[in-house]
Formats: structure tokens, C-alpha cells, sequence
């Protein structure tokens, strides 16, 4: 039997996929939260907003089997409306409903006025860098611009998020100066990609000029780069991180491959003897800045060769931190016409043993970091440490410093010098200085 609930209702966001999607929903949040409405993150409400991911196929299939979930809470009479938004619901909406019928509606990613109102709100053009943030409160993600007008061709962003758009400086320094009194101490700067930033607005590559104002911020401490292309980089940026303190000595630079036959037919814009100049300037410019990158393995066409030569690659350059993929074949891509030859186990393999090389590599690098002291920022207490990052690591996705609660005790939040004492391949283990 179907209940109703009686009184306020409580609105719960669910957010699937990347820190894009995390933003995405804060913002949601805070325009409920400013027109009065009861809201939550994945928590029990009456009415559920799904924020959902369609980048890959297992991203898909989870935000599939999240929205079965709630319409089935829904016919089962534990939440009244189901509503899905995001990537999965821009791509795939026509399909969406006729799948799934029983959601309430479907909303696309640019469709934050149209779902507002369907949940008896207004959008509120005022409310400029207004969000409730989801993250621990000592860091934030900062999304600079939507969209991306790159012409990568496994990539379906583009289908899914429209061309770029930047944020102007001025909005941007606003919303990190709320940011910061609400006690924001580390800002990750997030976008499709960093480096095309201001060129739609400003005519030329303003990232530079963006983080020379955001440095200015009271409060902020650590500023971290996320996802820049490597086609025509800026070197104004390399000198910011180099000379100015707050803007960590990182960059996440997803290089996807080396093989200069499947950077092509990637689109890609770039070479293996580009890519390597790259590295090289970046590691003469900032010598202790760590790259992290992504690979794809299992592109069309992908030979044996070609993926020996990215493995070869990555035992010469020595990442800082990596991740690896398998391709999807996305449809509506300019890769989706490309016969897709490798098989899954074969792509699953190759993606095995990549990250099984990283992980020596980084057991090594981290060995060379035991009797150093690092200033570190510390997320969490899980069981018997407390959880921190150096400047060089990203949460979620990079390594941890581990220090013993046993005789130590951290605030969350706070900075610390640590001493390292002991190091695995991803973990580090340090004492307080």
C-alpha cells in the first residue's frame, strides 16, 4: 500500500559520477535550500533527484540500476516522486522513457530551471557561487567551465554537456571567497578541460590569469589542477604553479596514449615526440611538481606493439600517479565507427598490467619518501589513523599518509608536518613532527 507523507517534504539528491556531477548537485542543493525546501544528500527523503553519469558503460549501468532501485522505492510506496537528471538523462532521455516509465520526469544537464520548477522552485539568478557543498568541509571542487569543444573521438561529453563555457574571473573569485568562509582550505579546480578555459570569454588561455586572482583568496590554502589537455598547454601556467606557493606542485593530465598512430585516430592533436617534449618541459619547469595521468587501453586497432610501446612508455616516464581504463564504444562518437577489435579480455589485461607496473613504480617513489617531512592535510579518522594527503595527492583518487591515533590526535581539516616512517605501494605511514 502506497503512503503519503504529510508535512514538509524532504528532497534527497543522489549524485553518480565525476566531481563535474558533485558540483552539479551542490548547486542544485543550494537552490532548494534558498527557496526554502528540505533538502539532503543521499539520504532518506520523499522525493528523490537522481544526478546520473553516461560516460562509460559501467557508469551507465550504475546509474541504470540506481534509477530501477527508486522506482521500485517509489511503487513500493517508500518515496512519492522519482526525477533524473545528468549525463545518462541528456544522452539517452527518449530511450529513458520509454525503458523506464515510471520516473516522474527526465531532465537534461542544462536543464537546472525546468527541474527547479518541477519541485515548486525558482530559479535565482542571484545566488552566484551559492551551493551546499557535499565534500568534507576543508576542500572543495571548483568547476571553472562546462562543457568542452574538443574533438577527442572516444569521448560523448560533448553529446552529453554542449560545447565550453567559461565562468567569468569575477563570478569564479566569488564563489571561492564563500568557499573559504565556510571554511574551504584546499580548492580543485575541475572542468573538461582546464586549459581551454577563457577562450570563448576572453579570447586566449586564462587559466593564468584565473588562478594569479584566486591565489588572493583569505583562507585558501592549497589550489589543485584537475583534467588539462595536453594539446597546446599553456607555459604561463607551469610558472604559476612554480612560483606561487598556494597552487600545488600537481597536474592531472590525461594523456590516454603514446603511440602516435592511435593518438590520431583519438584525435588527440598530438604525438608520442609531443607528449615526451611535454613531460620534459613540465619536469624542467616544476621539478617536484607529481603527474597524474589516465591511459585507455583497448582502442580500436590497438596491436600488440602498440600497447607494448605504452607499457614501455610507462616504465620510462615513471608517473607519479595513474589510473587506466579500458575503452568503451561509445555510439554517436567518431570512434563508434572504428570496429572495436580488442576483445574485453584482452582490454582487461592490458589494463592489469599497466597497474601492475604503476604499482611498483609507486611502491619505489614512495620508498624514497621514508625519513622526509611532508605538510599534509588530513581528511578523516578511519579505525586507528588519521587520513591525510600531501600537495602532491588528490582525495579519492591518490595516495593516503596514515598516522597512528593511538598517542596523536588531529583535527580534521587542519594541516600537519609528518615525518614518514614506513611506505607501501599507496599508502604512506608517518608520525607528527
Amino acid at each position: 500500500m502506497r503512503t503519503k507523507s504529510t508535512g514538509r517534504k524532504k528532497i534527497n539528491i543522489v549524485t553518480l559520477g565525476c566531481s563535474k556531477n558533485v558540483v552539479d548537485s551542490e548547486v542544485l542543493m543550494g537552490q532548494l535550500k534558498a527557496n526554502g525546501k528540505e533538502v539532503v544528500h543521499e539520504e532518506r527523503g520523499d522525493v528523490v533527484v537522481i544526478n546520473t553519469c553516461g560516460f562509460i558503460d559501467n557508469a551507465k549501468q550504475e546509474s541504470i540500476d540506481t534509477i530501477l532501485d527508486f522506482v521500485e522505492a517509489k511503487n513500493r510506496g517508500e518515496v512519492e516522486k522519482v526525477f533524473v537528471t545528468g549525463c545518462l538523462s541528456e544522452r539517452y532521455k527518449p530511450d529513458l522513457e520509454r525503458e523506464i516509465p515510471d520516473v516522474d520526469q527526465y531532465f537534461g544537464t542544462r536543464d537546472l530551471p525546468l527541474l527547479l520548477k518541477q519541485l515548486g522552485a525558482d530559479y535565482k539568478h542571484e545566488l552566484v557561487g551559492e551551493r551546499l557543498t557535499t565534500t568534507p568541509q576543508h576542500y572543495a571542487y571548483l568547476k571553472i567551465s562546462e562543457g568542452c569543444d574538443r574533438p577527442c573521438s572516444f569521448c560523448a561529453i560533448p553529446l552529453m554537456r554542449g560545447g565550453n563555457i567559461s565562468k567569468p574571473i569575477e563570478e569564479l573569485v566569488i564563489e571561492t571567497q564563500k568557499l573559504a568562509r565556510k571554511g574551504v582550505k584546499e580548492l580543485i579546480l575541475i572542468a573538461q578541460d582546464l586549459t581551454y578555459y577563457g577562450l570563448d570569454l576572453y579570447k586566449k588561455r586564462a587559466l593564468a590569469d584565473l588562478l594569479k586572482e584566486l591565489v588572493k583568496v583569505e583562507g585558501i590554502e592549497w589550489i589543485r589542477l584537475h583534467y588539462a589537455f595536453p594539446t597546446g598547454f599553456p607555459e604561463d601556467v607551469l610558472e604559476i604553479i612554480k612560483n606561487e606557493k598556494k597552487v600545488c606542485n600537481y597536474i592531472d593530465i590525461p594523456l590516454q596514449h603514446i603511440n602516435s598512430n592511435i593518438l590520431k585516430a583519438m584525435k588527440r592533436g598530438t604525438s608520442h615526440e609531443k607528449t615526451n617534449a611535454l613531460l620534459t618541459k613540465f619536469r624542467e619547469m616544476v621539478p617536484d611538481m607529481a603527474i597524474r595521468t589516465t591511459l585507455i587501453c583497448g582502442f580500436p586497432g590497438e596491436s600488440e606493439e602498440d600497447f607494448q610501446e605504452m607499457k614501455d612508455w610507462v616504465r620510462v616516464q615513471r608517473f607519479d600517479r595513474l589510473g587506466c581504463f579500458t575503452y568503451s564504444h561509445e555510439e554517436n562518437t567518431t570512434a563508434y565507427e572504428l570496429h572495436d577489435d580488442v576483445p574485453q579480455e584482452i582490454k582487461e589485461k592490458r589494463v592489469e598490467e599497466i597497474m601492475e607496473l604503476q604499482s611498483q613504480i609507486s611502491w619505489e617513489k614512495n620508498q624514497e619518501k621514508i625519513g622526509k617531512v611532508f605538510r599534509c592535510i588530513f581528511d578523516r579518522k578511519e579505525g586507528n589513523y588519521f587520513v591525510g594527503r600531501t600537495e602532491f595527492d588528490s582525495p579519492d583518487v591518490d595516495n593516503t599518509v596514515l598516522v597512528s591515533a593511538e598517542n596523536t590526535y588531529i583535527s580534521v581539516g587542519d594541516f600537519a608536518d609528518v615525518k614518514i616512517t614506513s611506505a607501501e605501494e599507496f599508502d604512506l605511514y608517518g608520525e607528527l613532527v
